[in-house]
């Protein structure tokens, strides 16, 4: 079995798609909207791994997201090497974005940084 997709919803998904293209290396279709409803949603795509479908709909209520939480806490996105974690993390530093933690070795051997981006969402970045 393998994992085909990972959901979730924006607010703001043109930013979103963006976001995801622009920094994590993502391919976008060229999305979906069903008039009755008004929800609408991309697929990204990666070089390897599951696809990301981002979605939003009218009345959508965004809340408050604790770094420590239960349920779904983050997506981690693999680039390669030390040097690449280090990069990413420092061009989304000074584009913004908040590092919450990192990059640094973590206890359990991962080298690895953590962004919040849109929204209160946390992605992971490592080797």
């Amino acid at each position: 079995m393998i994992i085909e997709h990972i959901a979730m919803y924006v607010t703001d998904l043109e930013a979103a798609r963006d976001f995801f293209v622009e920094y994590m290396g993502g391919h976008s279709n060229g999305g979906y909207h069903n008039r009755t409803t008004d929800f609408r949603s991309y697929f990204i795509s990666f070089d390897k791994g599951p696809r990301l479908e981002i979605m939003t709909k009218p009345e959508l209520k965004d809340q408050d997201k604790l770094l420590n939480r239960t349920g779904y806490t983050h997506i981690a996105f693999s680039v390669g090497n030390k040097e690449k974690v280090d990069e990413l993390t420092n061009l989304l530093r000074k584009n913004g974005y908040e590092v919450v933690s990192g990059p640094r070795t973590t206890g359990d051997g991962y080298y690895e940084s953590c962004i919040v981006v849109m929204e209160g969402n946390q992605i992971e970045i490592t080797i």
